[in-house]
């Protein structure tokens, strides 16, 4: 069974940092292209992240490019998402998505795991 387990999230203070995790069970993240997104309470689903399943390569929203940082490692199947400088409106829960053919920010992933919650505030 495909599943997908998000960790890592919790409360920080503006300009902290947290790092989310996503391991994936059931399957191999490499043959996966992989995304983050986020929902804030009465707020649509973003795209924060995604990283390509065959070069690596990765896509950021507006909102948190150079903040945030996404990563694999396959040797754990588990994809990261370093989040640096954060803001309160960085508050959500976050999703980890994976997908075999869509690579993107949009919420066309075919899996995603339950999430992880975030919330930045003093």
């Amino acid at each position: 069974q495909v599943q997908l387990v998000e960790s890592g999230g919790g409360l920080v203070q503006p300009g902290g940092s947290l790092r989310l995790s996503c391991a994936a069970s059931g399957f191999t993240l490499d043959y996966y292209h992989i995304g983050w997104f986020r929902q804030a309470p009465g707020k649509e689903r973003e795209g924060v992240s995604c990283i390509h399943r065959s070069d690596g390569s990765t896509a950021y929203a507006d909102s948190v490019k150079g903040r945030f940082t996404i990563s694999r490692d396959n040797a754990k199947n588990t994809v990261y998402l370093q989040m640096n400088r954060l803001k309160p409106e960085d508050t959500a829960v976050y999703y980890c998505a994976a997908d075999r053919g869509y690579y993107g920010l949009a919420p066309s992933y075919d899996y995603r795991g339950q999430g992880t919650q975030v919330t930045v505030s003093s």
